[in-house]
């Protein structure tokens, strides 16, 4: 039976479309196309026993990854070891676009379609934000599927 959920989601003012969930792969991986506008990206956080790599189609996402930072533009690979703290945010006065690798990949499936409002395929970039995310829901399912975010610093 064929998945009819949505595939496109705004999560965090970002926008995520699926084209493979962890379902699609006998759960295998997940694959995620990123619309990240300029200063937004993901907080430091870090997971075990979910792979995770960045591949750069447009833009410069400034990247932190175990203490050390990086640039990354269009055709960078940015792998993510097991475990690592890491970090994102897109730079520049363009949306990046970013696919994300997770392999099972179920935690991060969960979470940014737990997160997210399902949008119209062919949406091509999100809606800016209403307003501050609610971080009590953002931590209760980072919890939820294993995912650990961190404090800013102070």
């Amino acid at each position: 039976m064929a998945d009819t959920r949505a595939r496109t989601y705004e999560t965090l003012g970002i926008l995520m479309k699926f084209h493979a969930f962890p379902g699609d792969t006998l759960g295998k991986y997940c694959l995620v196309e990123a619309v990240v506008p300029p200063g937004l990206g993901a907080p430091p956080n870090h997971h075990a026993g979910e792979t995770e790599a960045f591949y750069v189609l447009e833009g410069e996402i400034e990247f932190m990854v175990a203490g050390e930072t990086r640039v990354a533009g269009p055709g960078s690979h940015v792998p993510i070891p097991d475990g690592a703290v890491h970090a994102f945010t897109a730079r520049g006065t363009t949306p990046a676009r970013v696919l994300i690798l997770n392999a099972p990949g179920h935690m991060h499936e969960r979470f940014f379609t737990e997160l997210g409002t399902p949008v119209a395929e062919g949406t091509a970039v999100p809606a800016p934000m209403d307003g501050p995310p609610d971080v009590a829901k953002v931590m209760q399912v980072a919890g939820a599927t294993g995912m650990t975010i961190l404090p800013p610093p102070a």
